[in-house]
């Protein structure tokens, strides 16, 4: 599942549900307009908003019926939306597998820099965004598609036979593993969230290949383009996004903490915060806090989601605030799914923002325990270093290195993340050390 490209500035919507609660059948007399018509417009909203670039991408998405895809419940106004459709949910109810927005797997297709002919694996399967391969690559090209839950490639396998992709192969397959048969791979497209790179993804990736891997690095998740450099791989792109977390030999989810019931959840994503006691923590949002404001201000609707990488890269304990907006709104975190957050055993520091008036929105934080005073004042300082050398550049130098290689030294801040089969090294540098 995806999320907007840039970082709400204003109280965000909740993660979408299209696929429950409410929704119409498909084709159903609730539905507005026709299944060619949605989809003609879809395709145009992404045209205009500068998604699809391509005549080869614009055309495959004018081509694929993606209500056929999505569950039956699901009306031709949702399916056509620019947005994500749930496609199943495990026991606890979150989201197992999905089709992902439009927006985002336009993008994808771009960055994968697709060509007719090209030898393509897909991690993460579902059928629509596979056809959607298959259509660019051609009648010459090779898709495979594969995911670990055999309910979803049945159904992907019976729709993309329906839809006229039997070509598409398909298999029930962790995705640690890839699918070697098919290997070399022109590009592989993982479509699930990943926390590391398995040696099979660079193995099975042709000598000028590319991956692009949505990598959650210290809870920020970043859809990345990779190709090869020497002996690791360096990003070329990086675009904002969330999807449904890997299943499977590769799974490592972020740990999760209840600070106030349900209500708050802390999420930690690095073992070294993950080994503090939190216990004093569960009655801490509960006391008095302290805000303060920084200088730094952005204006509506604006991206600034560097900023929550740079908060993240710091050699400080750091998780992110999951906030009921409805059920704890007195917290007015910057983001209520992900807001940055500093932390010792007892204290709490988080990112907040207020609306100055219709041009600007103001960066502060609000801080908890015993410590928020130095917490605070530390992340004031981090948002004016960022303002200061950090957020008119490119945005950081993020290299992925196999076990067994090493990240140059360098005397620039890096964020380091140690996985079990790779390491990711987020390297920022100002505009005067870039020249």
């Amino acid at each position: 599942m995806s999320h907007a490209p840039y970082i709400v500035v204003a109280r965000p919507a909740s993660p979408p549900t299209p696929a429950h609660g409410g929704q119409t059948m498909a084709g159903s007399a609730l539905d507005t307009i026709s299944d060619d018509e949605a989809r003609a417009r879809l395709v145009d909203q992404l045209l205009a908003d500068g998604r699809i670039t391509s005549p080869a991408v614009e055309r495959a998405f004018r081509r694929v019926p993606r209500h056929l895809f999505a569950p039956d419940d699901v009306s031709i106004d949702a399916t056509y939306a620019d947005d994500v459709i749930i496609t199943k949910r495990g026991p606890d109810g979150r989201a197992t597998s999905s089709i992902s927005a439009p927006w985002l797997q336009a993008m994808m297709l771009h960055a994968a820099r697709l060509r007719p002919g090209a030898r393509v694996l897909e991690i993460g399967s579902g059928g629509y965004n596979a056809a959607l391969i298959a259509e660019v690559v051609g009648p010459h090209g090779n898709v495979t598609s594969i995911d670990i839950d055999p309910d979803v490639t049945a159904q992907a396998r019976a729709a993309l036979d329906s839809t006229g992709y039997p070509h598409v192969q398909v298999a029930t397959a962790d995705a640690e593993t890839g699918r070697p048969a098919a290997a070399p791979y022109d590009a592989v497209i993982v479509t699930v969230e990943a926390s590391d790179i398995p040696p099979a993804w660079i193995d099975q990736l042709a000598p000028e290949g590319i991956l692009v891997v949505p990598l959650r690095m210290r809870g920020n998740t970043r859809c990345l383009t990779l190709t090869r450099e020497t002996n690791h791989l360096i990003a070329i792109d990086s675009i904002v996004c969330g999807f449904v977390p890997m299943r499977g030999a590769a799974a490592n989810s972020v740990t999760r903490r209840a600070l106030r019931g349900d209500d708050v959840t802390l999420c930690i994503d690095d073992p070294d915060t993950q080994a503090l006691n939190f216990d004093a923590q569960t009655s801490t949002l509960n006391g008095p806090h302290i805000e303060a404001w920084s200088a730094v201000t952005t204006p509506p609707a604006t991206s600034f989601d560097s900023l929550h990488l740079w908060l993240a890269s710091q050699p400080h304990p750091y998780g992110q605030l999951a906030v009921d907006r409805d059920r704890a709104a007195d917290l007015e975190p910057q983001n209520w799914v992900a807001c940055p957050a500093l932390l010792t055993d007892d204290s709490i520091t988080y990112l907040t923002i207020r609306r100055l008036d219709d041009t600007a929105w103001q960066f502060g934080a609000r801080g908890y325990g015993p410590h928020a005073a130095p917490l605070t004042q530390h992340l004031l300082d981090l948002i004016a270093d960022w303002d200061r050398h950090h957020r008119n550049t490119p945005g950081p130098h993020i290299a992925v290195y196999p076990n067994g290689t090493i990240p140059p030294p360098t005397d620039q801040p890096r964020l380091v993340v140690a996985r079990r089969h790779s390491t990711t090294a987020i390297t920022w540098t100002t505009s005067r050390s870039r020249a």
